[in-house]
């Protein structure tokens, strides 16, 4: 089994709906790979919005824990305030000499628990959003959605593809392709665990090649092989022209370029792939073509080594 991650240096590239393309293609092949996907992106999935899945299984995530202070057992002694570094610990407005958690300051650390002579405080676990399996047209979906304001956006995307994994081991899929979220930030790097390929979707505008270059830096500390694919690339000519070029020196393969298409933002605002609802289209055919490109250079290679 393989994993796939699909990232970009900011939302808006379009990995998204090169995701949701790669799902349409996988189903359509000859000799179907059977993949299972993953919408990495917690903090806004969107992937469930063009593939249309049935939710099979729905699960609580819960994720960090926040102190609380039982008012019966808290003598006011302060050594709860000495100690949080956050502020969190205020006077109660209804009560003197007792102190409350202010669960928006909170941080979780527990020093507060530690502090208290009285065992007054104690840590409760918080529920921060759910996560799915469904049912696509094209496979089986793993995502999720964290509660607004909610943390652990990395240990949310670590559950899911762990759940994928589990998933695809058990039914024989070979390749697992996770949509990832967006920028360098923990939820990428979770995302990044385990892969065996990173697959930037980048485009040429004016940061498009600083965004591809702190992908890459982070795919490169994880040594995991990357391609990439340019998206929108007949807009900004001398942007395409510069993003090769630092392939080409880098060593990675381009494996296509997209041209700018209205018929994706159509696909979209119709909640389909957009090799699915117009695969005569430049943008599907130039999909298609790197899906191909793909397909044949490391995912059916990487099966029969």
């Amino acid at each position: 089994m393989k994993q796939i991650v699909i990232l970009s240096g900011k939302g808006g590239t379009g990995k998204t709906s090169v995701s949701a393309a790669f799902a349409h293609l996988s189903s359509s092949l000859e000799c179907s790979i059977s993949p299972v996907f993953v919408d990495a992106d917690v903090d806004a999935a969107n992937l469930s919005l063009v593939l249309t899945p049935e939710i099979s299984q729905t699960s609580e995530f819960w994720g960090g824990s926040l102190a609380e202070i039982d008012a019966e057992n808290c003598l006011g002694c302060g050594s709860c305030v000495t100690v949080c570094r956050y502020d969190a610990v205020v006077p109660d407005a209804h009560h003197k000499n007792i102190f409350v958690i202010d669960p928006i300051a909170c941080d979780g650390c527990a020093a507060c628990v530690y502090a208290c002579q009285q065992n007054a405080i104690s840590m409760i676990p918080q529920q921060e959003g759910h996560w799915f399996r469904s049912k696509s047209p094209f496979g089986t979906l793993f995502h999720a959605e964290l509660f607004p304001g909610k943390e652990n956006s990395g240990k949310l995307v670590t559950l899911i593809k762990q759940q994928a994994r589990l998933w695809a081991e058990e039914y024989q899929s070979q390749v697992v392709i996770v949509d990832g979220p967006p920028g360098i930030g923990c939820p990428v790097i979770s995302a990044c665990a385990g892969a065996d390929l990173g697959f930037i979707v980048t485009e040429p505008s004016l940061s498009g090649l600083h965004d591809l270059k702190r992908v890459l830096e982070t795919l490169n500390h994880f040594r995991i092989p990357t391609v990439i694919c340019i998206n929108k690339a007949d807009l900004y000519l001398e942007g395409t022209r510069q993003i090769k070029e630092f392939a080409a020196s880098e060593g990675i393969e381009v494996l296509g370029e997209i041209p700018f298409d209205e018929h994706i933002v159509d696909a979209m605002l119709q909640g389909s792939p957009v090799t699915s609802l117009f695969s005569e289209s430049p943008a599907s055919q130039a999909i298609n073509q790197i899906w191909k490109n793909l397909y044949s250079k490391f995912l059916v290679q990487k099966e029969s080594s």
